[in-house]
């Protein structure tokens, strides 16, 4: 487990702010990847009508993702405090598998790179998926 620098914060932080504007696109587009690329995936979204890729649920679903990572870069210093509720809807209530949430972070960090390809530095990619990764850690925090 690699924590994050305060230059990797940095990173992420500065990243982050690129992101702005392109958010409900970014959180759709992550989103859509992974129920495509690890179709197992949507056994948590059954009840949906349509998963394809761009629908309705899926463009909501991935706003509300892409928000909740955004909060977390504001609470990147305190992760596993500032994410405890969400670790305890994922972990009690919606019932997901933790390993989901680096799936997750894979479909992001995917997303990321093809829409900032000049800004995606191998700097900010490692940054990032440090912070993907600690994000995944804090959700998986009520697990334990």
């Amino acid at each position: 487990m690699t924590s994050l620098s305060a230059k990797d914060k940095d990173r992420v932080r500065a990243f982050w702010a690129k992101v702005s504007g392109k958010e409900d696109e970014i959180g759709s587009d992550a989103f859509s990847r992974m129920l495509v690329v690890y179709p197992q995936t949507k056994t948590y979204f059954s009840h949906w009508k349509d998963l394809s890729p761009g629908s309705a649920q899926v463009q909501k679903h991935g706003k509300t993702i892409i928000a909740a990572v955004a909060d977390a870069v504001t609470k990147i210093d305190d992760l596993t405090a500032g994410l405890l509720s969400l670790s305890e809807l994922h972990a009690y209530k919606l019932r997901v598998d933790p390993g989901n949430f680096k799936i997750l972070a894979q479909s992001l960090l995917v997303v990321l790179s093809i829409k900032f390809p000049k800004d995606f530095t191998p700097e900010v990619h490692v940054a990032m998926d440090k912070f993907l990764a600690a994000v995944a850690r804090a959700l998986s925090e009520k697990y334990r």
